[in-house]
């Protein structure tokens, strides 16, 4: 019996009056109509019992003893569990004043005593069906937000997975072209070297057996300088060689950022994506008019290979040192400008069996106010035209989604900001 009572109950219904009749009279007539009702005295009882349950609507006196209709409706709208439930005020009072004033402290209705049940009833009803929409709009609201932020990540991850496609392909066709020239180059060197000695022990053989050369000779040694030029082409020859190390090493740099040939998830060092990440933003890194060069210091734990989705994870240090330089860049002519820009990447091991992965700067840091909205997709604090509202967005797909990890960012204004990486050593 008390089921069917509880299904077929029209709402729960409060009523606030401290005439024992009136509280009575309105009881009955509710109760007919199939509403639960609770009764309360005065005010301090009203707001213990909407503590207790929550009702539908608030039938409200407002001359009571203590506290009237006004305080209590006050102290309803004030509390997070009870704004929004409707309050109706009921009273004798029919000045225009009297009925502003209850609109103003929070009331949704107004009926004036003597008042006629039916009129009661229907906006009870009414107050109790428009909630019902409210939550209901409320509700729709909730799933069309899932919704756009369910889009805005599908879209982060297109550009993300396009963007990934394009620049692999790009860097490993770089990587590929520029290879074949310098190993041809590195090559004949070798034998341009070797060249170069044999001529040298001709030139010398000629000088011992002729230690008095022509005029003609004469001339066209003091001419060329011919000592300078030995002494210098063994100097190029020596330059040469270290610029065909350096793009070696910018091609075996740019092969292990890409990763192209390893989109599957495996046992990486990530001591070497950082370096080569670092090795391709060097020329960022450099001293520019307006401020001196960043310095990077690394303090490297110790690290066994890392299970991961290398690739993935050079671009997340890639954003990362993007942003740091950014903020070293734009904190040049402002008043906390340091005079010696620093990036610092830590790395460790954590009881967790996780590893954790710092970048730091010591730029301008970010106000507390942005933090929490860093890695909101299309959300960026630089200026328009210098940043998409991508990158952490991106990072942070990358980090929490494809790795299981957390990523986190700790900064104050003045203080530089550090993003923190922390991923399990191995993956499910």
């Amino acid at each position: 019996m008390t089921l069917n009572n509880k299904t077929t109950c029209k709402g729960n219904i409060l009523v606030v009056d401290d005439t024992p009749d009136n509280l009575r009279l309105l009881s009955v007539m509710l109760t007919t109509q199939g509403f639960e009702v609770r009764k309360a005295l005065n005010g301090k009882m009203a707001i213990t019992a909407c503590q207790m349950v929550l009702p539908d609507v608030i039938l409200l006196d407002i001359n009571m003893p203590e506290m009237d209709g006004y305080q209590v409706c006050q102290k309803l709208k004030a509390d997070e569990k009870t704004c929004e439930v409707p309050v109706i005020f009921i009273s004798a009072l029919d000045d225009v004043l009297d009925k502003v004033k209850a609109f103003d402290v929070g009331g949704a209705d107004y009926v004036t005593k003597p008042f006629h049940g039916a009129e009661v009833i229907l906006r009870i009803e009414n107050q109790i069906n428009l909630r019902s929409l409210q939550v209901k709009l409320q509700e729709k609201n909730l799933l069309l937000q899932d919704a756009l932020d369910n889009l805005q990540a599908a879209q982060v991850r297109q550009i993300q997975n396009e963007k990934m496609v394009a620049l692999g392909n790009l860097v490993a066709g770089i990587a590929h072209e520029v290879n074949n020239p310098i190993s041809f180059i590195y090559g004949n060197l070798q034998y341009a070297s070797q060249y170069f000695q044999d001529l040298m022990h001709i030139i010398e053989s000629y000088q011992q057996e002729y230690p008095q050369p022509t005029a003609k000779i004469e001339k066209i040694v003091k001419d060329i300088d011919l000592t300078f030029v030995v002494n210098d082409l063994q100097t190029l020859m020596g330059a040469m060689y270290r610029g065909v190390d350096r793009i070696q090493e910018i091609v075996l740099a740019l092969q292990k950022f890409s990763r192209h040939d390893e989109a599957l998830m495996k046992q990486v060092n990530i001591h070497e994506g950082i370096d080569s990440t670092l090795l391709m933003l060097e020329h960022r890194m450099r001293e520019t008019a307006n401020r001196p060069a960043i310095v990077v210091v690394k303090k490297y734990d110790s690290l066994p290979l890392v299970t991961c989705y290398a690739g993935e994870l050079n671009q997340v240090f890639m954003h990362l040192l993007n942003n740091a330089i950014d903020a070293l860049d734009q904190s040049v002519g402002q008043e906390t400008t340091t005079d010696h820009p620093q990036i610092l990447i830590c790395t460790q091991i954590t009881e967790s069996n996780t590893v954790k992965i710092a970048i730091a700067d010591n730029g301008t840091g970010i106000h507390q106010s942005l933090q929490s909205r860093l890695f909101d997709p299309f959300f960026t604090t630089k200026p328009v035209g210098k940043g998409s509202g991508l990158g952490l967005s991106i990072s942070y797909q990358i980090i929490v989604q494809k790795h299981r990890g957390q990523i986190t960012c700790s900064s104050s204004p003045g203080q530089g900001a550090e993003f923190t990486l922390e991923i399990p050593l191995s993956q499910p």
